[in-house]
């Protein structure tokens, strides 16, 4: 290699070797200003915060919010603080206003059981709220807590021929527990749910499903029966599946989470192919409903039986006999065979 080239070589790995040191000290520079400005920032006191979307409505529960830090200077008054707030007194609290994830919970957007229009709080638009009693034999032995969702379930005895048909059918799913007695909070002792027997569960419904509710506590007996929290979900699948559920083109993705949590809280009529009779329960009891026809069996009593033919030479006294021998009869069909029963004869 001739000596022209080898510096020229030379030069340029010296050019090189400075550009790389003086892009280095260029980035070091600006990354120190933002570095220097981070520790500025002095965090203060741990704010209360979503840990979820809240939507209006929603019944405050252990993990729906949670301590994070925050810069000191952005600590508000109407913020709740862990220094100052007790967090089980918080919950069964309704949230008045929604929350986004990640958003500080101020105190107005709490309302507190005893407030004024708690309940109307709690409930969504176009909701009612319905009070249901029970027994801890049919309340799951007091393991509802505001917040769940629950199915009912009515049993009744159906009354025809013969025994009486037992019947057990779901009638309405998905229906959210508001409050158990005058309770709309989850008693917490030492970090634990306690659990406890309640005479009353209050629910949201819609008007027509209030109706039906309030009728079925007449004709029998209701029992809750606690959803899982899979099934929302699968049962939204399903929907969404169908056509049942629609969400337009061009929906942002916080309209969209809100239509589905709009579908998934929303309470469902059985569609009747949910039941239990007796007979599938024990082979003593019947399985369906014995028919009585009423009409057939009035039409039977109340005709007599066609007078026999007076012999001829025969007295009106032997006719007589003869009608009063054979009397009136009722014909009674068993399956396919008819017989005639003698009504009254002597």
């Amino acid at each position: 290699m001739d000596r022209k080239k080898l510096l020229l070589l030379v030069g340029a790995l010296i050019v090189a070797i400075g550009t790389a040191f003086a892009a280095r000290s260029l980035f070091a520079g600006a990354a120190s200003p933002q570095a220097a400005a981070a520790a500025k920032v002095q965090m203060g006191a741990k704010v209360l915060v979503a840990n979820r979307a809240l939507p209006a409505g929603t019944i405050i529960t252990a993990d729906a919010m949670g301590y994070q830090p925050w810069p000191k200077d952005l600590v508000q008054d109407v913020y709740f603080t862990e220094d100052k707030t007790d967090m089980s007194k918080l919950l069964g609290t309704v949230v008045r206003h929604p929350i986004t994830a990640g958003e500080p919970v101020t105190q107005g957007s709490l309302v507190s059981p005893g407030d004024r229009g708690f309940l109307a709080a709690a409930l969504g638009p176009g909701m009612r709220a319905v009070t249901i009693p029970v027994s801890a034999r049919t309340a799951v032995a007091g393991f509802v807590f505001p917040g769940d969702h629950i199915d009912l379930v009515l049993t009744q005895t159906v009354k025809g021929v013969g025994n009486p048909l037992k019947t057990a059918e779901t009638i309405l799913k998905n229906l959210r527990v508001l409050a158990t007695d005058q309770s709309t909070e989850q008693e917490q002792i030492e970090g634990k749910t306690r659990v406890k027997t309640f005479s009353t569960v209050t629910v949201e419904a819609t008007p027509k499903i209030a109706e039906k509710i309030a009728v079925a506590q007449t004709i029998g007996t209701i029992s809750l029966s606690l959803r899982s929290l899979a099934d929302n979900s699968n049962e939204l699948d399903q929907a969404i599946a169908l056509g049942q559920i629609k969400i337009p083109a061009g929906t942002s993705k916080a309209d969209e989470e809100r239509i589905i949590k709009q579908a998934m809280s929303k309470p469902i009529e059985a569609d009747g192919n949910s039941y239990a009779t007796g007979g599938d329960v024990s082979r003593f009891q019947p399985k369906k409903i014995v028919q009585n026809d009423m009409a057939a069996a009035v039409r039977a009593m109340t005709s007599a039986a066609p007078a026999p033919a007076v012999p001829t030479g025969g007295s009106m006294t032997d006719a007589a006999k003869a009608l009063f021998y054979r009397g009136p009869v009722v014909r009674v069909t068993r399956g396919h065979d008819t017989q005639e029963v003698k009504v009254g004869s002597h």
